[in-house]
């Protein structure tokens, strides 16, 4: 039987392009990186919630434009995610910059991305933070397949 409507549990290939209010493509399925349908199982917390909650009940071949508040999308921006580091942790050869993005491990040994956003003699401010976190995003989506 050929499922025409999302529900939980579905696996859905989506179509997506992913703005910011000003206007910015952050992300798309048809260009840069990814250029293809993003694959997922809908209602299990796969993709941000706001997104995931807006495919159940959309019919193959749908497409709508929704708007995600901060809280349905990567949380605020939380400022205890911001700390000093030591300048000297970072190796020698590179200089670091304000906008420039670290990999950093976690105790757990899971990798995070870390943003410089102030860098002092000594010191660097970095921001853990999702680089969308606190961010309103907008995004069109098309229900490109239901398995």
């Amino acid at each position: 039987m050929v499922k025409t409507k999302v529900s939980k549990g579905d696996k859905v290939k989506v179509d997506y392009e992913g703005r910011l209010v000003s206007g910015e493509i952050f992300d798309s399925s048809t260009h840069g990186d990814h250029s293809h349908p993003l694959e997922f199982t809908a209602g299990e917390g796969q993709v941000i919630p706001g997104f995931d909650n807006a495919l159940i009940g959309m019919k193959l071949n749908e497409e709508k434009e929704i708007t995600l508040k901060p809280e349905e999308a990567y949380g605020q921006s939380n400022p205890e995610m911001v700390r000093d580091i030591p300048r000297n942790v970072l190796p020698k050869d590179q200089e670091p910059k304000v906008g420039m993005m670290l990999g950093m491990m976690t105790p757990n040994g899971q990798q995070m991305a870390a943003k410089i956003v102030e860098v002092t003699k000594d010191t660097i401010k970095i921001d853990l933070n999702h680089p969308l976190a606190g961010q309103t995003l907008i995004f069109k989506v098309k229900v490109v397949e239901i398995i």
